[in-house]
């Protein structure tokens, strides 16, 4: 595999790590890459915990900032390697991992390796298994072995935000909700008691749900509660005794995940229900004065984070942060996932005045 060159453009950054696949679970050729790169700057430490590569400034400013990006994507689908596009006369980079979110993680990696002098000292961290379940984590097993490093008076996720500022983000919950029946010859059906029929007043309440939407800190979170996955059934010729719903609660940064739990049981009241993954989310963090200073310095308007990022983490940790990467977050995962060149740079050159600033 060629190295790694952080003196390219971060254009050409992005494309060389969106090159290298990285699916869930398939990181270590790229972490590889990157800890291979970055050890030729001595103005950093570099830590590696599996597949999570850690680069820290140790000037001894009386304030730190955490910047995070993933490396890894969802799966591929026939969109590598990574060509250049033309859009409605705009320039974009297309291909898997593009938006989601190597563009990010490639404008941290050339900034970490400039920015020798910076006003804040910088803890950049680029990790593995974010896209897949919680438990998972790159960005959570780091803060089980190494929590000092969290140590932060302010974060930056690099998660696609069109190049604005994102504050907090919603939480999530999936739930997977059962019924139960007895099985029988679909010839004789009456013998039996059919699950996946008795499924219909899930889906029918779900059907109704209205989504909430709930402002926080002056920024509007939009819930959502949905049926996201439905499995049942035996054969084409038994009546089925089994039926789960996989149900996916989006809720605002208000609610605590017992709450959201407990919004979840009254929704879907009467039946079974096994929570199998819960998130917090995250309060905007724009109260913070590093956090004020950062959106003043880029010309944002802040806005809010519909989806789940891992600024959820430091904010567990009582560290205010904030989304702020390239790409339009629509396009993620998308098989026409393409990110605008001038996004790239832009979010570059903003952080870049920021952490340069006097």
């Amino acid at each position: 595999m060629p190295a790694l060159d952080l003196q390219q453009s971060s254009v050409d950054i992005t494309r060389a790590i969106c090159d290298i696949p990285s699916v869930s679970g398939e990181e270590t050729p790229l972490a590889d890459a990157i800890f291979a790169a970055l050890g030729e700057y001595p103005h950093l430490e570099v830590i590696r915990d599996g597949d999570t590569i850690v680069a820290r400034t140790n000037l001894g400013r009386a304030q730190r900032v955490a910047i995070a990006g993933h490396i890894d994507t969802v799966p591929i689908n026939a969109n590598l390697p990574t060509r250049f596009v033309d859009v409605d006369g705009e320039p974009h980079l297309w291909g898997r991992g593009t938006v989601d979110m190597k563009a990010g993680t490639a404008v941290q990696l050339k900034l970490a390796a400039e920015l020798t002098d910076p006003r804040v000292d910088i803890t950049w961290m680029w990790y593995d298994h974010e896209e897949v379940a919680a438990d998972l984590n790159g960005l959570a097993r780091l803060a089980r072995h190494r929590p000092d490093l969290f140590a932060a008076d302010f974060a930056i996720l690099g998660e696609p935000s069109d190049g604005q500022v994102e504050g907090g983000c919603n939480g999530t919950l999936r739930a997977i909700v059962r019924t139960t029946g007895m099985r029988a010859h679909s010839a004789r059906a009456w013998m039996g008691e059919n699950a996946i029929h008795r499924a219909a007043p899930i889906l029918a309440r779900l059907a109704d749900h209205r989504p909430r939407e709930i402002v926080v800190d002056g920024l509007a979170y939009r819930e959502g509660l949905n049926a996201v996955r439905i499995e049942g059934g035996v054969a084409g010729n038994v009546i089925p005794d089994r039926c789960e719903v996989e149900v996916n609660y989006r809720f605002a940064p208000s609610r605590t995940p017992e709450e959201a739990v407990a919004y979840v049981r009254d929704v879907l009241d009467g039946f079974e229900i096994e929570v199998v993954d819960l998130s917090a989310g995250a309060r905007p963090g724009l109260d913070a004065p590093l956090a004020q200073e950062f959106v003043a310095a880029v010309g944002a308007e802040p806005r809010p984070k519909y989806g789940w990022t891992d600024v959820a983490r430091f904010s567990a940790l009582g560290v205010p942060a904030v989304n702020y990467g390239p790409g339009d977050p629509s396009l993620a995962h998308h098989d026409e996932e393409r990110v605008p060149l001038a996004q790239i740079t832009a979010v570059e050159q903003g952080l870049r005045s920021w952490l340069s600033a006097p």
